[in-house]
């Protein structure tokens, strides 16, 4: 895909990962309409894209509500008359054990609410943004692609059970979406960061950073801007679908 003068829609885009794809993209002529929650961080990362002379537009969605998506996207189709793209990046993290025990005693576990809220943002927001886009790309008769942001720790990461399962249930959304809407000249696939420089790891303490990076080959953390680029690939890929790329240094779980 020629990115220049299309529109992509980036969930998550107030920071991180989902900020700097946002960026990329607009340095290769790409529109960009921009999901998040967080007005002020919208505004940061819109000013940023239009930087590089192209239109941003900011929309505030939860993107676990259903409704929030379906309004969001047709605002989007009609403010830009075209959807040409999906970065499904919106994520959240509630880690806990499964059972926490102590003394051999049960002393706690996964809340419901710690597994729905992290099921609600980071599996059902893709499921939903993905349709709604879906959607209106297939009606307008343009094609488009969607692009899902996975994680290493889909394979399964210790206190992350609900992370795990939703993102591996992310990387498998990509894969039938790729078979089911090749037809529509939509293509899909996803992306797998490994532990990646965000705000979320640059405030844990130096000793807690060690021990993340000591079992990466590369022996660092990724740099967002080297996830966006994977990103950034599969769109301009014309005969990527299907797959993901494990953007994580090398590092296995």
């Amino acid at each position: 895909m020629d990115l220049r003068d299309r529109t992509v829609v980036v969930t998550g885009a107030g920071r991180g990962i989902g900020r700097v794809t946002a960026v990329q993209l607009a340095e290769q002529g790409a529109n960009l309409a921009l999901f998040d929650l967080n007005s002020a961080d919208l505004e940061e990362t819109s000013r940023l894209c239009a930087a590089h002379s192209v239109t941003a537009r900011q929309y505030r969605v939860n993107v676990a509500e259903e409704a929030e998506v379906t309004d969001a996207m047709s605002r989007v189709a009609a403010d830009f008359g075209r959807l040409d793209g999906l970065v499904n990046n919106a994520g959240i993290v509630r880690d806990g054990l499964l059972v926490k025990v102590k003394d051999g005693a049960v002393v706690g576990s996964m809340s419901l609410d710690q597994w729905n809220a992290v099921i609600g943002v980071n599996l059902t927001g893709v499921f939903l943004c993905g349709r709604e886009a879906a959607k209106h790309m297939i009606e307008r008769g343009n094609g488009g692609v969607i692009v899902n942001i996975s994680s290493i720790s889909r394979l399964g990461n210790a206190g992350q059970t609900n992370y795990s399962a939703a993102k591996a249930g992310v990387e498998s959304m990509a894969v039938v979406w790729a078979k089911e809407l090749a037809r529509y000249g939509i293509r899909a696939g996803s992306v797998a960061p490994g532990f990646t420089r965000t705000e979320i790891l640059t405030t844990m303490r130096p000793e807690v950073l060690e021990k993340l990076t000591a079992p990466v080959p590369l022996k660092r953390l990724g740099l967002p801007q080297e996830i966006a680029q994977a990103v950034v690939f599969i769109f301009q890929n014309d005969f990527y679908t299907g797959r993901c790329l494990e953007i994580d240094g090398g590092l296995r779980l």
